[in-house]
């Protein structure tokens, strides 16, 4: 029995009831809401495992949807939406989304999509649980603070160590340059995004084979980073 509870967000009536067929279908658990409003509330009172949303909607977009379902948990977000603009792709991905689907959509691919997300949500908590984060050629540990990387131990200074454990807690994630900053320094920190790139550029010069073509921190222009690697 799939567990899952899934929140789909659409005001279309008629898209609501194919993903909600969909869904059930693949034994979910599926509860709909039809405007931005009732998505905020339902989120914070249902705690879905994944929330579906659709961008253009009667009250508050869905922009403004992820942003406060992001701004207090770390529930993924797959949007689904008729809008194939890259512009809002960027935009999404720097709110912390996690996909973007658009339509029409394949109700199988859009299936495996979901549960893809979830799976990598699910490991990424087990391993944060565990305090070790184990991926091909790369160690970190949590609690000694400790990081090997190809057989070898790497120094980091603490700001170094945070970022490179929040990036690898979501692998395939993009984080945009602020969320970063906003994440790992304090709120009184006055510096900019610039902050952000220089420790970026350092902590590939301590953990990358080649620091011009990374392998584990990828940048995804005109967003952010985000940790790549296999398990």
């Amino acid at each position: 029995m799939n567990n899952h509870k899934v929140l789909v967000v659409d005001d279309e009536p008629k898209i609501l009831k194919i993903l909600e067929h969909t869904l059930k279908k693949e034994r979910f658990q599926v509860i709909t809401a039809q405007n931005g409003m009732e998505a905020v509330e339902l989120a914070a009172k249902v705690s879905p495992d994944l929330v579906l949303l659709d961008l253009m909607l009667p009250d508050i977009d869905g922009f403004e949807v992820c942003r406060r379902i992001k701004s207090r948990s770390d529930i993924p977000i797959i949007v689904l939406s008729a809008k194939d603009d890259e512009v809002d792709k960027i935009v999404g991905f720097k709110l912390g989304i996690d996909d973007y689907q658009t339509k029409p959509f394949s109700p199988t691919e859009l299936v495996l999509r979901i549960r893809a997300v979830l799976r990598r949500s699910k490991g990424c908590k087990e391993a944060a649980n565990d305090g070790i984060l184990t991926y091909k050629d790369i160690e970190i540990n949590q609690r000694t603070r400790q990081v090997r990387v190809y057989g070898r131990n790497v120094n980091l200074t603490v700001k170094e160590f945070d970022l490179l454990w929040l990036l690898a807690s979501y692998p395939n994630q993009v984080f945009s340059r602020m969320q970063l900053l906003e994440k790992i320094w304090d709120s009184s920190y006055y510096g900019d995004e610039n902050t952000v790139t220089v420790h970026i550029r350092r902590l590939r010069e301590k953990i990358e084979n080649d620091p011009a073509d990374p392998e584990f921190i990828k940048t995804i222009w005109g967003i952010g980073y985000k940790f790549e690697a296999e398990q």
